[in-house]
Formats: structure tokens, C-alpha cells, sequence
């Protein structure tokens, strides 16, 4: 699909939504994560259209080290989401893009996901206590503040992004099977 394309959906999309705004809100489709040996790290995960990955851990905490571990993959969905999403905001203004490169890093302390000061009242945070979105971004015809702009928004609009930024309610069902 070409940019005059993605233009075109979006504008639908937005007309449509527009028009019928209940039609916007909905259940996302789930992901469902096995291990693959309740005894070991490794999972596979499966989902809708026959979508799967897998994850492990690093050894150094009893994984495999067979795949990524979920960490990383959260960081490849904000960036893939970021250059996506720059993606459809630069086809929705008529910039033609030639290059976009979207790298997702983090810092972590790993005494977070061992729970070491639990305890003492001195917990970690598990998840990244930082993250950092670097956008790579050649366009023809528009200049740095454009281009800045559009990845701004579409740092902005990511869900992956935004569901990491802010906290979202979670609720946690168990079937113990007792």
C-alpha cells in the first residue's frame, strides 16, 4: 500500500469513527503465553491468524537463552509501533518518506524482577526505569522541525508507547483449578 493509499484508509477510518463512535472502542485480541515445560522459561505465545513468537530468558536467571525474552519484545513493539505510526502521520500530511529507523532501549535493574529488597522496603521497579526512543527519519522536500514533529505525534499516538507510559488498570483472574 502506497502513501495516497494509507492516506486514503486513515481519512476513511476517521470519517467513519467520527460518525460512529461507538464503533471505536473494543476488545484487543489476546495473547496467550505457554510454556513450552512448566519445569523451564521458554514460552510460546499464540494468538489470532495464526500469529506466534516465543520468548525465553537470559541463563543467568534460569532460562535457555533460546530466543528474546519478553523485554525485548516489548521494546520491539514501541519501536515498530513508532515507525508505523510515523508511517501513517506522514502519509496523512503528504511528506514522502525515504528512510525511517525507529531503535527502542531501555535501562533496567535487575533487582526488580529477582524481587531482592522486597523485604527491606528498598523493592525495585521490575520493568525499565527508563526508556529511549531514537527515530531515524529522511524525508523528501520536508525539514527538521517537520520530521520532528511527525515523529513527536507519533510517539504520542503508539499505543505500545502510551500503554507504557501511563498506568492502565489491570485486572488478574487465577484458575487454580481447585
Amino acid at each position: 500500500m502506497g502513501r495516497q493509499e494509507i492516506k486514503q484508509a486513515l481519512e476513511s477510518a476517521i470519517e467513519f469513527l467520527t460518525a460512529n463512535p461507538d464503533e471505536a472502542r473494543y476488545t484487543d485480541s489476546p495473547a496467550t503465553a505457554r510454556l513450552t515445560d512448566p519445569q523451564g522459561l521458554r514460552a510460546d505465545v499464540s494468538g489470532p491468524d495464526d500469529a506466534s513468537m516465543s520468548t525465553d530468558m537470559p541463563t543467568s536467571v534460569g532460562g535457555t537463552n533460546t530466543t528474546a525474552s519478553p523485554g525485548w519484545y516489548l521494546r520491539a513493539a514501541e519501536a515498530s509501533c513508532v515507525a508505523t505510526l510515523i508511517g501513517m502521520r506522514a502519509a496523512q500530511l503528504g511528506v514522502t518518506l525515504t528512510e525511517v529507523e525507529v531503535t527502542v532501549d531501555s535501562e533496567s535493574n535487575d533487582w526488580g524482577i529477582l524481587g531482592i529488597g522486597d523485604d527491606s522496603g528498598q523493592g525495585v521497579a521490575a520493568g525499565p526505569i527508563s526508556t529511549r526512543v531514537a527515530a531515524r527519519v529522511r524525508a523528501a522536500g520536508a525539514d527538521a522541525g517537520a520530521i520532528r514533529e511527525i515523529v513527536e505525534w507519533a510517539v504520542a499516538h503508539c499505543p505500545v508507547t502510551d500503554a507504557v507510559r501511563r498506568a492502565v488498570p489491570m485486572t488478574i483472574e487465577v484458575d487454580s483449578g481447585t
